[in-house]
């Protein structure tokens, strides 16, 4: 007779290799998910902030039209930083350019919204910039600069917040142009 090899004792230990392997491919596709899942949720962060500064960026838009004669006394840099000197309470601050510069400035720094004493309300680092291009014509360029999540190309859109986050490819930038038409009727 011819002696078998019983195939239950060649196999034997196979069976736990394979389900290490299982797990090995499991614990990498797990890993891959919770990688993706925080791109995504730092993806979510970078778009609720680029909103909050379209909103802020038409606030001030807003504000300028409304008070169109004295839209060059609005011209500023690092409006919303924490030395700007601007209160926390703006009712006391005349109506006009004084209140509107306040009132910009608490929104970018978050002050609409507070948890545990600290505004939240807005972008990491948010600065607002108007700058006066043209004097003759009337053209502003007002932008909202503010920190981002993580490094992308540099903005050359606007040179608000330049280095003061660092490195400027975390610094992230919307700016709008705004030319203030004549009202007067004059020549």
């Amino acid at each position: 007779m011819k002696f078998r090899p019983n195939l239950l004792r060649v196999q034997s230990g196979i069976s736990m290799i394979e389900v290490l392997v299982t797990l090995l491919i499991l614990m990498i596709g797990l890993l891959g998910l919770a990688g993706l899942q925080m791109q995504g949720l730092r993806s979510e962060m970078e778009s609720y902030q680029r909103v909050q500064a379209l909103i802020l960026l038409q606030d001030m838009v807003g504000r300028m039209n409304a008070n169109r004669e004295n839209a060059a006394t609005y011209v500023g840099n690092d409006i919303g930083a924490a030395g700007d000197g601007q209160p926390d309470d703006c009712t006391g601050l005349a109506a006009g350019k004084p209140r509107d510069i306040c009132e910009w400035s608490n929104a970018l720094k978050g002050a609409s919204e507070k948890t545990g004493g600290n505004s939240v309300g807005a972008m990491i680092g948010g600065l607002g910039c108007i700058t006066e291009l043209s004097a003759a014509d009337r053209i502003y360029q007002i932008s909202v600069a503010w920190q981002g999540m993580g490094k992308t190309l540099a903005s050359t859109e606007s040179d608000c917040g330049q280095g003061q986050y660092g490195d400027d490819a975390e610094r992230r930038v919307v700016s709008l142009t705004l030319r203030m038409a004549d009202l007067s009727g004059g020549t």
